[in-house]
Order: structure tokens, then sequence, then C-alpha cells
């Protein structure tokens, strides 16, 4: 990490002067309290889970609702909040939502070893907050992505330290929140962490098996949520739906091809990451990258796929701007940005049947990027300049 005058990576990673602090405080109390007042049950999507678990306290089945698209194990998880009052989940919710995304944040940073006082640590998350719409939209939503947003640095933080059971664990509580990090198993796969893998598969499955044991409709998710995913048959979700196998019919391409196309584009990004794993540089980066790339890859195909998804990746590369040669250098990183800044009216682009073709734009643009970055990365022998730490031994395959 260059820390010299000549570069910006050595402002950024000074200490934060109070003002910074005190901005950072306003913007996220803010947030949180609009966020209290204008919603309930701490959320729209988080009511959805909730009302599961209240149907499940009540005798019915979860799966009644085809908008609850989580495994038995998130059944169980929510019950909690259904036993509160309404009064505690329209704070508690969001101000959950809020920290969690913050130690997303500050575990994001500590992965590409940024100090946690740095003007990076409060410019990125002022700039997430206050300059990229879906921030704030996963909050006032209450959307269980919060739990991927936060479990994947923290995953990648403890792989970098040689604890990759302990990260396979963290993603299997995850998938069994919300299966948004299934796509991780494929870098086990490629570290060639067996055991990390197999508690990876064992957690969410003997959690979702177990839970289900005590649901009227036990084989439910299999059955009727399963079946809806695959279909992605719902005229609701599909327009807000930013993947290109849902955004391209909308634009008259026929189904079958547009989902072809879509799948292609994932199968090459996953290549593109495996290109980055197998290449050169430090453990850090690596990891970010190879992990942006899956995920970003399995959001080109994944039904539903909605902006706030982008979340998961964003501050796992944002948090490595320090890094020269960093894919949050290049300038299509930050153009694919730009149509989720707050306060921009894009004309005929506003009205929420048609804001997924922006969400598609900053996921396909993006996905490309980093696609591109990771192929490009694997030419350069000797990793980022001056970039910290070159030990590797602990994301080497075993």
């Amino acid at each position: 990490m260059a820390t010299g005058k000549s570069d910006i990576s050595g402002w950024l990673v000074r200490p934060a002067s109070g003002p910074l602090w005190a901005g950072l405080v306003a913007v996220l109390g803010a947030l949180t309290v609009h966020t209290v007042l204008v919603t309930s049950d701490g959320g729209m999507d988080n009511a959805i889970v909730v009302d599961a678990g209240r149907t499940w306290l009540d005798g019915g089945s979860p799966y009644d609702d085809r908008h609850f698209l989580y495994f038995p194990s998130a059944v169980v998880a929510a019950a909690p909040q259904a036993l509160l009052p309404r009064s505690v989940l329209d704070v508690a919710v969001p101000v959950a939502v809020v920290l969690a995304l913050a130690l997303g944040w500050a575990c994001a940073l500590l992965l590409h070893r940024v100090p946690l006082r740095s003007r990076l640590a409060v410019l990125g998350l002022l700039g997430l907050a206050a300059g990229f719409a879906p921030f704030g939209q996963l909050v006032r939503l209450g959307n269980w992505t919060v739990t991927a947003v936060l479990a994947l640095p923290l995953c990648l933080l403890l792989a970098s330290r040689g604890r990759w059971v302990a990260a396979g664990a963290v993603v299997g509580v995850a998938v069994a929140l919300k299966p948004l990090l299934a796509p991780m198993a494929l870098l086990f796969l490629f570290a060639r962490r067996w055991r990390a893998l197999a508690v990876l598969v064992l957690v969410p499955a003997v959690a979702s098996a177990v839970a289900a044991l005590f649901l009227p409709d036990p084989t439910g998710f299999l059955t009727r949520t399963l079946p809806f995913l695959l279909s992605g048959d719902d005229a609701f979700v599909r327009l807000y739906e930013a993947s290109p196998a849902a955004v391209l019919p909308r634009l008259g391409v026929p189904r079958v091809p547009a989902a072809l196309l879509a799948l292609l584009a994932a199968a090459a990004g996953v290549v593109c990451a495996y290109r980055r794993w197998r290449g050169p540089g430090p453990a850090e980066p690596r990891l970010a990258e190879t992990s942006a790339g899956l995920m970003l890859s399995a959001f080109l195909v994944s039904r539903p796929s909605y902006n706030h998804y982008l979340l998961v990746v964003l501050p796992l590369l944002l948090a490595g701007l320090p890094y020269a040669g960093a894919v949050a250098r290049r300038p299509w990183f930050w153009l694919a940005l730009v149509p989720q800044l707050p306060g921009v009216t894009w004309p005929w682009l506003e009205s929420g049947r048609r804001r997924a073709f922006r969400d598609a734009f900053t996921l396909c643009v993006l996905a490309v990027t980093v696609a591109y970055h990771c192929v490009r990365r694997t030419r350069d022998a000797d990793g980022p300049s001056g970039a910290p730490g070159e030990r590797r031994t602990a994301v080497e395959p075993a």
C-alpha cells in the first residue's frame, strides 16, 4: 500500500479528523431515524420474513407466501422477531441493519489492512450511505441481504489469516439465513479446503433439515419456493430484477436466448475469477477480487437479482482502493455506479417499472470490469507495487 505524499493512498490511510466522523455519524443517524419513522416491522422485506415466523408460530406454513424465498432455518431464525412488539421491531431492525453494514465495511478494511480510523474508513462508508442509493434502500427494506454483506468480508478476513474452517462456518450460517452466498463454495473449491467446504455445506443443510421437521409443510421450500425461483414467473418481482435473464426479455429478447446469454456471461466470470485466484499477488486482493468475481457472476444469472445485492461485493472492492492497480482505481468501476447516484433524474428510467434497466447497467458493467481486471492482474507477475503482505501461505491450495 503506497503511503507517500505523491499518491492518494497516503492521504486515504491517514487518520480522519473529527468533522469527518461527525459527518458520518450524522448521515447514518439520519438514515436510521428516517427509516424508523417511515417503515413498520423493520421494513417491507423484513416483514415478509417476520410474517413467516408468525405464521409458523400460529401453526401455518410460511411457504404459503410465495414471496418468502428462504430456507426453513430462516423461519426459526425469524421467530424471535415475531415474538417482539412491533414498536420494538420498528426501531431495532433499522439500527441492526446499519450496524451490520458498518461492521461489514470494517471487516473489508481489516482484510486490506486499512486502519479503521483512516480517512478511507470514514469517507468510504459515508460515500456508500450518501452516494449509493441501494445502501439506503437496503436499510429501509430491512432485507436479510445484510447478513451476506457482513458475512462475506468476515469470511475472507478469516481465510486471509488461515482460518478456513471458521470462514466456512461463517458462510454456512449466512446461507442458512439467506442463500445468497452459496456461490462462495467455489472459492473453497478453488482453494481445495475440503474441511471448510464441508462445514459450509453442512451448516445450512443440517439447520434447514432440522428446522423443516418442525414445519407443517417440511418440503415447502422444495415443492413451492424452488420451482418459483427456477421459473422466475412473477410480475411484481420481475419489475425489480437486474439480471440480464430478466431484463433482456423486457427488451424483446426471447427468454431462452436471454437465459443462455446470462449463463454464458456467468460462466465466463467464473473462469476469470479462477484465473485471478491462480494468479500472482498478495493474499488480500486475490481473496477479495476472486470472491467479487464469483458473486457478480452469480448475480448475472440468479433469479431474483436486486440492486442491493451489489452491497455484498462493493465494500470489498472499495476497501482495496489504497492498493496500486486495484479494481477501484479503474474508471469503469466508478462509471458503473453512476446510475445509482441518489437524486439524479434519469429520463424514461425513473419509474419503478423501469428502474431495473439502470440496475442492470450497473451490474453488467461492474461484472465486466471485475472480470477484465481479474484477467489483467494475472499478467502482472510481481503483483501490485508496494502492496502490503506479500504472504500467500494463508490462501495457497492445501
